[in-house]
């Protein structure tokens, strides 16, 4: 008779070291989050790989990659410990007390304004624990299509995943140049004097960049990309070193400093792109994913709206 695969595949602290070699990208990265020595995490994840009889990671140019079968345990993983959460929680009400993990990841604009909306949530279950994952967009599908997080910020959710979605708020993108730049003198800038600009430009995969090439594409435009960037606080030190020209959410301004920094006048702009809340239909809600919903839901995006009324931004 074939033993049972919950008999030896270990403990639950063998998976909490799986999660977290899988969320920091390493076994070292992994140690130093647990507190553990490397040596003891390479062994459990031996110990589990050995459980299962196929190997859960392989290193490609030195990278740590999961094979198929270490995704598969990663998300049945995240069900176990998410089972184990729900009877803290529910331990925890009957002692009328608030604990559990949220796990929410973002795609890289939106971590200018997630704190925003976490913090009146924290203040209000002051012992519950965050999990914020921030990656491009390729990389937040790639977590919705594992389920391993309890929700998803996108600025354009992926249209094959089977999940749910709710309005979260505006996310105008505008143009933005130094205060010494040619195009910044004018009253008018016209989509073609922008195209003829060197041009700087998130990478692939980036949901600004996936907006940007619409845009360009419905007007029938082609920007002169001169550097391809993978993060918006290195556009941002890029225009402010005159190197070029942009498109940004107006998030990155409001929330992450503007200085020398403006935005350019053009009546076509700002690209009137949108925040959307994701969730999975397939993974079942924590009691603590489903308490943030409701924050969301009845004054999280009110609480946000101001906050950007107050920055200048229209929501």
């Amino acid at each position: 008779m074939k033993s049972r695969l919950h008999a030896h595949i270990g403990t639950i602290r063998q998976l909490e070291i799986l999660l977290a070699v899988h969320d920091k990208g390493g076994i070292n990265e992994a140690a130093k989050a647990l507190f553990l020595s490397q040596p003891t995490v390479s062994i459990q994840m031996k110990k589990l790989a050995e459980a299962v009889g196929d190997p859960i990671y392989r290193f490609t140019n030195r990278k740590l990659v999961f094979t198929e079968t270490g995704l598969e345990m990663v998300k049945t993983a995240v069900e176990v410990l998410d089972s184990f959460a729900r009877l803290d929680m529910s331990l925890g009400k009957m002692r009328q007390g608030q604990s559990g993990t949220l796990r929410i990841a973002v795609v890289t604009t939106s971590k200018y304004f997630i704190p925003h909306l976490l913090g009146p949530f924290c203040e209000q279950y002051p012992d519950i624990d965050i999990q914020l994952n921030v990656g491009n967009r390729e990389q937040t599908i790639e977590r919705l299509k594992q389920g391993i997080d309890d929700f998803y910020v996108f600025s354009h959710p992926p249209v094959d995943s089977d999940s749910d979605s709710i309005e979260l708020l505006q996310n105008p993108l505008v143009a933005i140049a130094h205060q010494a730049h040619p195009l910044a003198q004018q009253k008018q800038v016209s989509l073609k004097q922008l195209c003829q600009a060197p041009f700087l430009i998130r990478e692939k995969g980036s949901g600004t960049r996936h907006a940007i090439e619409a845009f360009f594409k419905e007007h029938d435009l082609n920007p002169n990309v001169k550097m391809t960037i993978e993060s918006n606080e290195a556009i941002k030190h890029c225009v402010m070193a005159k190197l070029g020209i942009s498109i940004l959410s107006a998030h990155t301004l409001t929330y992450g400093g503007q200085n020398d920094l403006i935005r350019l006048p053009i009546k076509e702009l700002p690209i009137n792109a949108k925040w959307f809340f994701v969730w999975s239909k397939s993974k079942r809600q924590t009691v603590i994913a489903q308490q943030f919903l409701e924050h969301i839901q009845s004054n999280g995006r009110q609480l946000l709206e101001q906050e950007l009324q107050r920055n200048g931004i229209e929501s």
